[in-house]
């Protein structure tokens, strides 16, 4: 009886979105669901991080928990080692589609990825990289783009995205560890301006394609 009452107790914890919006989980960990017209999503997501979704004829889809900073943003060296660790149990695209570590930065506006894997299409296509990396164990590729007249979280603005991006795609294993200050600070290196630290979470994106992943955890630590 008692294990019955546990699984009905993990059940009423789960909380599932198929509509845009932007939360926090028990005061343990931000998430947001966003999408935009047409298809449609569905997101399932429970305790540590942990989230299910799936997609089907979108547009452009975004799933991701993980970390929102608070008010007055700070530049990601006055918070100190940002890593952020996650099990990736399954990830099905059917088409395009990347599992990344995301998140936006301020003064300047940047939308940043850490790409580990991707569906049919490796970004960031035919631009040519400013350079590589190898972070723990894995060789990255850095790119930046700019988006024009692009929704943002300063709503519609034209900025830039900064892009670390798996060579091959990388192994995705039980758990799995990316050092995001460590991408940062080689992005500085190769002269990009870093400024004040918004978010930092792990997303699953969608973009004119079905698929579906399960994500069974995932933690932004810092040291």
């Amino acid at each position: 009886m008692e294990n019955d009452k546990n699984n009905e107790n993990d059940k009423n914890k789960q909380l599932t979105l198929t509509s845009n919006k932007i939360g926090n989980y028990e005061g343990v960990f931000d998430y947001e669901f966003w999408k935009d017209k047409p298809g449609s999503g569905k997101m399932t997501i429970s305790e540590n991080g942990a989230f299910k979704c799936s997609w089907n004829e979108i547009n452009n889809i975004l799933f991701r928990t993980g970390k929102k900073f608070k008010k007055p943003y700070k530049n990601w060296k006055e918070y100190g080692k940002i890593t952020l660790s996650y099990n990736c149990l399954s990830y099905e695209p059917n088409g395009n589609s990347y599992l990344a570590v995301y998140g936006w930065l301020t003064d300047p506006l940047v939308e940043y990825y850490i790409v580990d894997t991707w569906g049919s299409w490796r970004p960031s296509g035919k631009n040519v990289p400013k350079g590589s990396v190898t972070i723990d164990g894995e060789t990255y590729e850095i790119y930046v783009t700019t988006r024009k007249q692009q929704p943002s979280i300063l709503g519609t603005q034209t900025f830039k995205q900064y892009w670390s991006i798996h060579k091959n795609k990388r192994k995705i294993n039980n758990l799995n560890k990316v050092s995001v200050s460590v991408h940062f600070k080689a992005w500085e290196k190769y002269g990009l301006k870093i400024g004040n630290l918004y978010e930092t979470s792990l997303v699953v994106e969608g973009y004119k394609s079905n698929g579906q992943a399960n994500i069974g955890s995932v933690s932004v630590t810092i040291k």
